[in-house]
């Protein structure tokens, strides 16, 4: 078979191919001029140049700082918070203690939820209109919300929403709560104390904050550690001299007493006599220190410290122990108070009723403002100015604790004749609660008085601490037999003694005119301050009702009868033996007080 010829051959392919004749082809048969391959090769190299070049500004001049951007985007530094100490009571029972809580930030960059997405957040978080839009407006990483609850955090983290990122942040608790605000206090946002022992405390309370390195994802979330790790060192624990149960007791009881009266405010302060501890320091109206969002007003002060007011005839036992410090008298030594009231320099000054003569011992029984004020008259005032101070009126208690005021008390030098008498049962000068409660552990300690303490201290625990004397220890005996009288038929305070069931109590009823624009009102606060058992005196409690406004306001009748209950309950629970038979005590009728002279 022969080959077909070219002709032929080439009928069969496509025309675009029969068409070209590559060896005629003009383009190969014209010369390239050199200059163009030597330019192409220029390029080449240029283009391999600036690649090396670029090369080496990456990996070796601006290393650094690429590496350090590359950081910016994938490690960040987290603050790993320290755990706020606890607050304790003395028992070791929890009054504040720390929670961590998750919040929840947004970087703004990332964050692109659906809509879907934003709503179900807004509606989990409770946004106010707007306010996610805000957030997002203000650029960078923002907060969203802070100490969220668990369950809700878990249910915004299933949103699985880019650019939403949760943290943990420590968020105090109050167990005992409105109870005991006053005393523990409270926190800021920031874990910073801003009132009681959160700022009595904040030195010991407040822990060191540690850090970690860490590696995050495009979506914000966290991939790994990276580095060494600072841990945090929690704060110290404090424990208070507080017991929680006193305390609690004293509240419930005051806020009923207060209701009841339809007083405005009311104070309750229980000291241990032995070691000047505070057992309890309880105020109505109180204050739920776990909900910021109220945390204002006058509720917040704590009016057993931070108040003062004129004590009333409280002060009446310590003109009595100067008398009988003197040596002039003795508690039989009479006094004749007829007519029941007196003139110096135009005021006049007098008794509930006349009572005619009287024993001193009496004179503190009926509270005579007349008596008192004779046997003020009987001594230099420089001598009772001098008594005042010992006791520590018009000076700041020495206690670690926030706000406590001095009161007021003025010079001798600058008292007037009226001030001189007035001075003897109460007026004119001024004391907190707690600087009450304080002076009558002289009564109790056998003439000395103890400092104060809101801080438990072990070596105390059960032992007598030493006191500052301001009286010879018979005449504080003796006072102890005269306040006793006080608070039994007889005397203006009955009621303490029929609360106090299996213990004999000791005290001193106190009602004074609130004073308002420079003049007195019609307004007043009802004392009782005493100490329990008279044999040997273990707790001093003091009581304050403001501005009772249903009928009664004399101190034997709305402060005597919630001394005796707190009295009863803090001698029961610290294990003190009853000095006195139940029986007799309930089966005895009631007694009539005595009216109080104010």
């Amino acid at each position: 078979m022969t080959a077909p010829r070219n002709g032929a051959g080439s009928r069969n392919l496509p025309n675009s191919v029969r068409s070209v004749n590559y060896a005629t082809s003009p383009l190969l048969a014209s010369k390239t001029p050199p200059w163009r391959s030597r330019f192409v090769v220029l390029l080449v190299g240029l283009a391999f140049m600036l690649l090396l070049g670029r090369a080496v500004h990456l990996q070796i001049v601006a290393k650094e700082f690429y590496l350090s951007k590359g950081d910016e985007k994938t490690l960040h530094t987290e603050t790993l918070p320290a755990s706020r100490g606890r607050i304790l009571d003395r028992n070791g029972l929890l009054l504040a203690t720390s929670v961590a809580l998750p919040s929840l930030k947004i970087d703004t960059k990332l964050f692109n939820p659906s809509a879907e997405q934003r709503a179900a957040l807004v509606r989990l978080l409770k946004l106010a209109p707007g306010e996610l839009e805000e957030r997002i407006e203000g650029g960078g990483t923002q907060v969203l919300r802070r100490h969220l609850e668990e369950a809700t955090g878990a249910e915004v983290k299933a949103l699985k929403i880019k650019g939403l990122q949760e943290f943990r942040e420590f968020k105090r608790r109050y167990p005992e709560g409105e109870a005991a605000a006053h005393v523990v206090g409270f926190t800021n946002i920031d874990d910073q104390g801003i009132a009681g022992a959160e700022l009595a405390f904040q030195r010991e309370l407040l822990g060191q904050a540690g850090a970690r390195t860490v590696l995050r994802d495009r979506m914000g979330r966290v991939i790994d550690s990276v580095g060494d790790m600072r841990a945090p060192d929690n704060g110290d624990d404090v424990r208070l001299s507080i017991d929680s149960r006193i305390q609690s007791f004293a509240f419930q009881k005051l806020r009923d007493t207060v209701k009841e009266h339809g007083a405005s405010t009311g104070s309750v302060v229980v000291l241990d006599s032995l070691t000047g501890e505070v057992l309890a320091m309880a105020n109505y109206p109180g204050f739920d220190p776990g909900n910021r969002s109220r945390l204002s007003g006058d509720k917040l002060r704590n009016i057993a410290l931070t108040d003062t007011f004129e004590p009333g005839s409280t002060m009446k036992p310590f003109i009595a122990a100067m008398a009988l410090d003197s040596g002039r008298w003795t508690p039989e030594s009479r006094i004749d108070t007829a007519p029941g009231r007196m003139t110096i320099a135009g005021a006049t000054i007098s008794d509930a009723h006349p009572h005619g003569v009287l024993s001193v011992a009496g004179i503190i029984q009926k509270s005579s403002n007349i008596g008192t004020v004779k046997l003020a008259q009987s001594m230099p005032k420089q001598d009772m100015w001098g008594m005042y101070t010992s006791i520590g009126m018009g000076q700041k208690p020495r206690i670690d604790f926030p706000g406590a005021t001095s009161g007021r008390l003025r010079p001798h030098k600058s008292w007037r004749p009226i001030e001189h008498a007035t001075m003897s049962y109460g007026y004119g000068l001024s004391a907190s609660l707690l600087q009450l409660a304080r002076a009558y552990t002289a009564f109790a300690r056998d003439g000395d008085v103890v400092p104060v303490t809101l801080q438990r201290h072990d070596e105390r625990q059960g032992a007598v601490v030493a006191g500052q004397p301001v009286m010879k220890s018979q005449t504080a005996k003796e006072l102890r037999q005269m306040l006793h009288m006080a608070a039994t038929p007889g005397g203006t305070a009955p009621q303490a003694q029929e609360r106090t069931l299996g213990y004999s109590v000791g005290g001193k009823t106190g009602t004074a005119r609130m004073h308002s624009k420079g003049a007195y009102t019609t307004r007043h606060r009802g004392f009782f301050v005493g100490f329990a058992p008279v044999s040997s005196p273990r707790v001093v409690v003091a009581v304050m009702i403001a501005e009772p406004s249903k009928g009664k306001y004399y101190g034997g009748e709305v402060a005597a009868p919630l001394f005796g209950a707190v009295m009863q309950q803090t001698l029961r629970l610290m294990n003190v033996t009853p000095d006195m038979d139940v029986k007799s005590q309930i089966s005895a009728k009631p007694a009539v007080a005595e009216q109080e002279s104010i």
